[in-house]
């Protein structure tokens, strides 16, 4: 038998040769990808105006009942309230502008001009899909499943998909064998597990296997490599990279990487007295790798994650100090944080806004009678002249006023930023102006 191609060999019986070769068998036809709809729940709007255009090629849905919660809910100066407004604002765009039959789907365009590639389809007419009598039909909720449950009976080949921030809405609609997911595009990760470290060590063969085209040079103290081979493609900028199987460990901050090569940079040794911070000196290789970063006038933006006691604020209190009176790099210290209670709220606070800030602040002032008492030169006296002059120095801010703001020159402290919402994230984040490092403290396990 004869295999796709083959050609059959000459006959024995001294013929001309007979050649013939199998009929490759047709391809299947492609099949196009079903475009998914997802049904857009009204919190999805009110937690994320942009969620319009967050669903690549697939199909939006809104219903009549999440316009009308949109309605009710635009009044206020909340951040619900304000992003019901701009959810309306955008869709007031999308149908004024469109051409279109709106039965036949708007296009979903960005702000940019970019085509999201899906549709956008509104509701135009009542549907009724069945729900079970215990439901009751005047919720907006049951009405919205009522819809999904309607559009899965109508096209029975394309997936319909709830979308919806609230959990009871999600079991409710697989309870009654309908597709729901949670909006998750600007979810934040809180698995620590899969959070970028920011160090990676070097594998034990590293050197066999990088060391044979390395060169080397010295600049301001710092000893430079540029290395080439298979790990290099996976390093990261800034990332710190470390081998302590030597009888010298390396310890080195990834400072270039084309791909290909990259270039390294060895690290201060903050561990040593002669190098201290404030009086503060490193007591690991973390925090090591923490005061590298603090105390680079290069970076303006640094993470800080790890467990309580572990010194994030302490030592970024140190550096800020040090390049704030010492060096003069920064003006002055920028403190903040989210004010959330862990047990019941006490009531409003007497006072001016620093004043009011101050019980939330206690962490503030535990590190500063640690890093004052580090300070052995002057007596009694002499500590105190040093406190208020680093008081002086030290401004605690609330985050209900940031919005408006720049900060020149400044070094910005964020404690707690795990308690931070995007939004309110992003908000302090934008405040830095020139020359301002920003520093996120926190802990997920909290």
């Amino acid at each position: 038998m004869l295999k796709p191609y083959d050609v059959e060999q000459p006959a024995g019986d001294g013929s001309s040769p007979a050649f013939s070769a199998a009929v490759k068998p047709p391809r299947p036809p492609r099949q196009t990808k079903v475009k998914k709809l997802f049904v857009l729940d009204t919190n999805v709007l009110m937690h994320d105006p942009t969620s319009l255009f967050r669903f690549d090629e697939h199909d939006v849905y809104i219903p009549i009942a999440t316009l009308e919660e949109l309605d009710s809910n635009k009044r206020g100066l909340s951040d619900v309230s304000r992003n019901a407004r701009q959810a309306s604002r955008f869709l007031d765009e999308i149908v004024s502008s469109a051409v279109a039959d709106i039965k036949a789907g708007l296009v979903l365009k960005t702000r940019d001009g970019q085509s999201a590639k899906g549709r956008l389809f509104l509701q135009t007419e009542a549907m009724n899909g069945e729900l079970p009598t215990t439901l009751a039909s005047g919720k907006t909720d049951n009405q919205i499943l009522s819809v999904v449950r309607s559009l899965q009976e109508r096209d029975h080949e394309r997936q319909v998909v709830l979308v919806s921030k609230d959990i009871n809405m999600r079991i409710k609609a697989r309870a009654l064998g309908l597709a729901a997911e949670d909006y998750t595009n600007d979810k934040v990760l809180e698995d620590a597990d899969l959070l970028y470290t920011g160090v990676r060590h070097l594998p034990a063969d590293f050197w066999d296997t990088h060391g044979r085209d390395v060169e080397s040079w010295k600049k301001d103290g710092h000893t430079y490599y540029r290395l080439r081979g298979p790990l290099v493609s996976k390093l990261h900028v800034n990332e710190f990279i470390y081998d302590e199987s030597g009888d010298k460990p390396l310890y080195a901050l990834v400072k270039e990487n084309s791909g290909r090569v990259a270039v390294i940079e060895t690290l201060r040794d903050y561990t040593h007295t002669k190098n201290a911070v404030w009086g503060v000196t490193a007591r690991n290789r973390e925090q090591n790798f923490a005061l590298n970063l603090l105390m680079s006038p290069a970076i303006d933006f640094i993470t800080l994650l790890g467990q309580a006691g572990t010194g994030k604020t302490l030592l970024a209190l140190a550096a800020g100090l040090t390049q704030v009176l010492d060096d003069k790099r920064y003006s002055e210290i920028i403190m903040t944080r989210v004010t959330v209670p862990i047990g019941e709220d006490i009531g409003f606070l007497p006072g001016t806004e620093e004043e009011k800030m101050t019980p939330w602040m206690g962490a503030l002032e535990d590190n500063l009678d640690v890093l004052n008492a580090t300070d052995e030169s002057g007596g009694e006296w002499g500590r105190a002249a040093t406190r208020d002059l680093v008081r002086s120095r030290i401004k605690v801010k609330s985050l209900n006023f940031m919005r408006g703001r720049t900060f020149v020159n400044k070094w910005l402290i964020i404690d707690e930023a795990q308690n931070l919402t995007p939004k309110q994230m992003k908000t302090l984040v934008t405040r830095a102006g020139p020359g301002t490092k920003v520093v996120c403290l926190g802990n997920i396990a909290q």
